[in-house]
């Protein structure tokens, strides 16, 4: 440390006092001294980009699971329901809607719910059609037992998807 009467800030207060003068004189030069970081814009956001992406393939895939683990757990639970529908349809599956292009996605809306089937179709950005209700002898009341168009007509994004659903 210098003593006080030894280097003075230029410019500097004429009211300071010797310990604020050595403060600052000290913080200048820890300032001057130090390094600047390093800061790489382009790699951060190449970085972020990749996170992004990353994070809306996994919701993706979940929500397929989800999708095929929900016609499962119904069919285990001794539900109404069909299994998930393989990924080659029929031509007579009347509940199984294909969406997409490539690959398309076999969606079995056997025995799901009205509710269940429309926040499907929010998921899958397609429009909500007439509800038809029809009585079949064995179903559950509300459950979908027909979709329209159904496999094998590929359905994609802004098309409209009807149902038929169970009078009881």
């Amino acid at each position: 440390m210098t003593s006080y009467g030894d280097a003075r800030p230029s410019g500097g207060s004429p009211f300071a006092s010797p310990f604020e003068e050595e403060l600052m004189n000290a913080m200048n030069q820890y300032a001057d001294s130090a390094e600047s970081p390093d800061f790489d814009a382009p790699q951060i956001l190449r970085r972020t980009r990749r996170r992004r992406t990353a994070g809306i393939a996994a919701v993706a895939a979940a929500l397929i699971a989800a999708g095929g683990g929900t016609a499962l757990a119904t069919s285990v639970a001794g539900g109404d329901a069909k299994p998930a529908a393989s990924p080659t349809a029929t031509g007579s599956d009347a509940t199984t809607m294909l969406y997409g292009t490539d690959p398309t996605i076999p969606i079995d809306f056997a025995g799901w719910s009205l509710e269940g089937a429309k926040s499907y179709l929010v998921k899958t950005q397609t429009k909500l059609g007439t509800v038809t209700k029809k009585s079949v002898k064995g179903c559950k009341p509300g459950s979908v037992i027909g979709v329209s168009p159904h496999a094998p007509k590929i359905v994609n994004n802004g098309d409209t998807v009807s149902f038929t659903i169970c009078a009881g």
